[in-house]
């Protein structure tokens, strides 16, 4: 009853702010920076200046970037606020957050839950919608996002600073009953919009866009509408550089685009996929805090992102796992004990969390040379041996199970030596993050003498 009631309030409010959609999209000027003197129009496409502190400027600023929290309980929420929120309360060094999407799971009664917590880290905040964030219900991608305007705010709205030019874009497009039912696009108004902006951006600063669905495709099916994305692209083609966050995969990978897939700039589109904050939708084992442990099905730890953004153009990328004091980039698998003289086929497995089909990574037993590690496209070997022990459990090991091992798009592996003296041995790995350097991660192996 008090979901209803609460339902009932955000969907009158919405009502009186005028609607889906309502009203010209909010680009707010940070103080510093020059009023524009263009005249942001009327009708679709229109947009109005506000001027707002500043947040971004000086040499460099940070964002914390958050994927997905999709809550569906008030018990999710607490996981939210004990796992990403209350670490970060007073530790960080952000001055704007943006989260891409899914705050909540099919109940927008929890979207005023999720945006107080994420006010307590102290900054201002902005809000992509995603395909769970959409009313239940909901028969028009036009009257889709009732609730989400009422308790959180304009579906697409853009940020104009020193460092940095972004813009937040709604890319849901509702398709009620259809398979699937949604799809990732951009509306008329929204092109409108773009069309009208982005001209009177400067070019020497980075552009951000950040949206919930991702513009590449997966699983060989359009994720993301080709003449959307091929319009998109065309609008930003003359920025030399140009960085597009997204989520809503519950996993994490780079994608750069280049000609083959219809982008025309200068210089190759980057696209972070950012790992979600819940993970695997808070599933999994839960720790000796009572949280669950809800690794992706990549491999990947739940956790945040940091955007550090620079003057020229240029901004670094890390990924955080949650609540991880040794804030650990690379998880490792290996064989706790091998035959020693056995033929080498057993590995060690490394899952960079933030690499890619360019990152360098090696590794090297004791103190031996450096020896490079080879990429595979295969699930994490960690999450597999997750998943056996909770098939062969004869009761439940969480409230949902860890999800089912994919094939990760960044994990290497290397076999192991078994012809070294008996006992143990140490391995360890390195990887050169093209943002934070070289990274490093260990583990141990034994050989025994059969008997």
């Amino acid at each position: 009853m008090r979901m209803r009631w609460l339902m009932g309030c955000l969907l009158g409010l919405a009502g009186l702010a005028g609607g889906v959609h309502a009203g010209c999209v909010p680009v707010e000027i940070e103080r510093g920076q020059p009023l524009p003197a263009v005249d942001g129009g009327q009708g679709p496409g229109c947009f109005r200046y506000q001027r707002v502190a500043a947040a971004l400027d000086g040499a460099s600023a940070q964002v914390l970037v958050f994927g997905d929290p999709q809550v569906k309980s008030p018990v999710d929420v607490t996981y939210f606020l004990r796992d990403i929120v209350q670490p970060l309360q007073g530790q960080h060094a952000a001055r704007l957050g943006i989260t891409l999407g899914d705050l909540v799971d099919d109940v927008p009664a929890l979207l005023p839950e999720v945006k107080r917590v994420t006010a307590s880290l102290g900054v201002t905040w902005l809000y992509a919608p995603g395909n769970h964030d959409v009313d239940p219900g909901a028969v028009r991608d036009e009257t889709s996002l009732t609730a989400f305007l009422a308790a959180i705010g304009p579906d697409t709205q853009a940020r104009q600073s020193a460092l940095v030019n972004l813009v937040v874009l709604d890319d849901v497009i509702l398709q009620p009953g259809q398979t699937p039912a949604y799809v990732g696009g951009l509306r008329e108004d929204q092109f409108a919009f773009l069309e009208r902006w982005l001209p009177t951006l400067a070019k020497d600063r980075l552009l951000v866009l950040a949206l919930h669905i991702p513009l590449f495709d997966r699983d060989g099916r359009e994720t993301f509408r080709h003449a959307d994305r091929e319009r998109l692209f065309a609008l930003l083609a003359p920025f030399p550089h140009v960085l597009v966050l997204s989520a809503h995969t519950h996993g994490q990978r780079h994608v750069w685009y280049g000609q083959a897939e219809g982008w025309r700039g200068a210089r190759p589109l980057h696209e972070y996929n950012v790992g979600a904050a819940c993970g695997a939708y808070w599933s999994g084992v839960k720790d000796a805090d009572g949280i669950p442990d809800t690794t992706m099905a990549d491999g990947t730890p739940n956790g945040y992102a940091v955007l550090t953004v620079k003057a020229g153009g240029e901004y670094a990328l890390a990924w955080h796992p949650a609540r991880d004091p040794q804030d650990t980039q690379i998880g490792l698998h290996a064989p706790r004990v091998l035959r020693r003289g056995a033929y080498p086929a057993w590995g060690v497995f490394a899952n960079v969390y933030m690499g890619d089909d360019d990152t360098r990574v090696e590794f090297r037993v004791d103190d031996s040379d450096w020896m490079p590690m080879k990429k595979v496209l295969q699930p994490d070997p960690r999450l597999l041996a997750e998943n056996v022990r909770d098939d062969e459990a004869t009761a439940l090991r969480g409230y949902d199970r860890s999800p089912e091992a994919e094939a990760s798009p960044h994990l290497w592996r290397a076999a192991l030596p078994t012809r070294l003296a008996a006992g143990e041995h140490r391995i360890e790995v390195r990887a050169f993050d093209r943002w934070r350097g070289e990274v490093r991660a260990t583990t141990t192996y034994s050989l025994l003498d059969a008997r």
